[in-house]
């Protein structure tokens, strides 16, 4: 005998093979309520770590992928401040300051004092002797016009876009090295400083004063090939950050991705939790947006007019965050049609409304063109008979397509969009359109032609 064997009831049989009693049933529907509910909760609680865990790293990854693409990437940096070149904030102030340096290094007091002591020796009434030395200010006003009007010149030509691309193109990899810490070559830290050096351009500079008679623009000290970029308070420390956003730059993103497809495949509604997910994005990349604002308003109080003047410095800054405002706003679109398409997948009574109208629509396009002979045979039966595959194929190629897409801009996502919105018309319109009656639509048989219906 097996003294595993279930024990036999009072009637004989098996305790297993006897159905359960009302009480034994409700004690069961009870339990297995409680277990599902407490599963559920589990779900949920899962679900919600893994959301906020992804929502409050996204700012975090977008800055991060920016640093990593922008600054590491030389193409897409030269892109990023070949602007600089013909922002007229900073045309001028480069102007300005290698004007001022060449003038100094003229001593148009010494010019003056030369001057009277000629004028002495020739013999020249006392008053004028005496009045040369206000010629001091008119001399220095005209030298300062004149070698502005050449600095300018060069500034603002075709060349001076070309050396400030090469340069840049050239110290692309000194840049990385000052925001991990390492700078050196033609990108440097002074201070708390970064700066430019273009000591080609400055070269040009002194051949071409030079040649229009400035002999002393020879003598432009090497200090005046460094053009200040960026200048921060504590700089030490943003370079730790940045060191630290540049090994996170490729894998935190996908991170942050892992996340939210963990936690919307976690919650019990997915649907619910993809509106969820796309609303806090939103949310996120509107707080990063107000972030950088922020941060353009202390960058700009941080940066003594001396070193470089308030319109130069919005210019830089605007200049160089360019593209994260884009992939912010980026962001943002992506995040409202990711909720517009999940709300209008739903049960609600809006998105039945829309996808009636919109199923009513393209039936009565297919109607159309049936009446004016083109139908579309199986090919219209087999689409009719596969729209939520159809659906999702395309609505799928739309996500690939924005995933393989280098840095989409709003327009780019706006324009996907449509093209997704435009092709589900389509077909839409392609399914209804079978040309032998066998169509399925709003209130349409499911039955062909010739058969009764009663």
């Amino acid at each position: 005998m097996d003294p595993n064997a279930p024990a036999p009831d009072h009637r004989g049989g098996r305790a297993e093979d006897r159905p359960l009693t009302a009480q034994e049933r409700a004690e069961y529907e009870r339990l297995h309520r409680h277990a599902s509910v407490r599963h559920r909760r589990l779900r949920y609680t899962g679900a919600s770590i893994l959301l906020l865990l992804a929502l409050l790293l996204s700012p975090v990854a977008v800055v991060s992928a920016w640093l990593h693409n922008t600054i590491s990437d030389q193409d897409r940096y030269v892109q990023t401040v070949a602007p600089l070149a013909d922002n007229p904030a900073v045309q001028n102030t480069v102007t300005d300051k290698l004007t001022n340096r060449v003038v100094s290094n003229v001593d148009v007091k010494a010019i003056t004092e030369a001057l009277q002591r000629a004028l002495q020796q020739a013999d020249a009434p006392p008053l004028i002797v005496e009045k040369s030395e206000a010629l001091e200010g008119p001399l220095k006003g005209a030298l300062t016009s004149a070698v502005h009007a050449v600095v300018s010149k060069l500034v603002t030509s075709d060349q001076f876009e070309t050396v400030w691309t090469d340069a840049n193109r050239r110290v692309q990899a000194a840049v990385v090295k000052v925001l991990t810490g390492e700078g050196s070559s033609a990108v440097q830290t002074s201070g708390d400083t970064i700066v430019l050096n273009i000591g080609a351009l400055t070269d040009q500079l002194k051949t071409r004063l030079v040649d229009a008679g400035f002999e002393k623009a020879a003598s432009i000290p090497e200090v005046d090939k460094e053009i200040p970029l960026l200048q921060v308070d504590k700089l030490n420390k943003a370079q730790d950050a940045m060191r630290l956003l540049n090994v996170v730059g490729v894998w935190l993103p996908i991170l942050v991705l892992v996340l939210a497809a963990l936690a919307i495949w976690t919650a019990p509604a997915h649907r619910v939790w993809l509106i969820a997910t796309a609303i806090g994005l939103f949310v996120m990349m509107l707080v990063l947006l107000v972030a950088l604002a922020v941060a353009r308003r202390i960058y700009l109080d941080s940066v003594p007019p001396s070193t470089l003047p308030p319109d130069a410095a919005a210019a830089v800054y605007d200049t160089l965050v360019r593209f994260l405002r884009q992939s912010t706003r980026t962001l943002l679109v992506l995040s409202v049609v990711t909720g517009l398409a999940a709300y209008l997948y739903g049960p609600g009574r809006g998105a039945r409304f829309i996808r009636n109208a919109a199923t009513r629509s393209t039936g009565a396009a297919g109607r159309s063109l049936e009446r004016i002979g083109l139908r579309t045979g199986s090919t219209g039966h087999w689409l009719d008979e596969h729209r939520k595959w159809t659906t999702g194929i395309v609505i799928a190629a739309g996500a690939v397509a924005l995933l393989l897409w280098n840095y989409p801009t709003p327009a780019v996502v706006a324009l996907v969009f449509g093209i997704v919105i435009v092709v589900l018309i389509i077909l839409g319109i392609l399914a209804a359109a079978p040309g032998d009656g066998r169509r399925r639509g709003a209130g349409e048989p499911k039955h062909g032609p010739g058969v009764s219906t009663g």
